[in-house]
């Protein structure tokens, strides 16, 4: 008999959880994320206001639900990816923090991500809004 194949990959320690107690878990590792989120990133806490805003906004300026869930999507869409953002920025510190192009690349690449989001909110709403 052949012996199995052991993968030269390591699994995280912390797979391996499954059904509902995962699901817990992540619940709880997500809202770890939020605080986190808004304790180191500037940017995340600006966005997250202007959400506050824009969201309750949106269900006054909108005339039909479509138009109400296409504007609260693209705002909730930068915070997404922001979230996304600062994980890649977490990480790529983690790695070093030393000057590095591909460092820069990471990070300038996620930097436009957030961008086109929110380039995204203002084409949506002015659609929404004056289309």
């Amino acid at each position: 008999m052949n012996a199995p194949v052991e993968s030269p990959l390591k699994e995280s320690p912390h797979k391996g959880k499954t059904g509902l107690k995962r699901v817990w878990n992540a619940f709880f590792y997500s809202l770890e994320g939020f605080g986190a989120a808004w304790k180191h990133e500037d940017a995340f806490r600006q966005e997250s206001l202007l959400a506050a805003v824009l969201v309750p906004l949106a269900f006054f300026l909108a005339e039909a639900p479509l138009e109400r869930a296409l504007m609260i999507a693209s705002v909730l869409l930068v915070l997404i990816v922001e979230l996304v953002n600062s994980a890649i920025e977490a990480t790529v510190d983690r790695i070093s923090l030393e000057n590095h192009a591909l460092a820069k690349r990471a990070k300038d690449i996620g930097s436009a991500a957030v961008l086109i989001s929110l380039i995204n909110v203002l084409v949506i709403w002015g659609l929404v809004l004056f289309g």
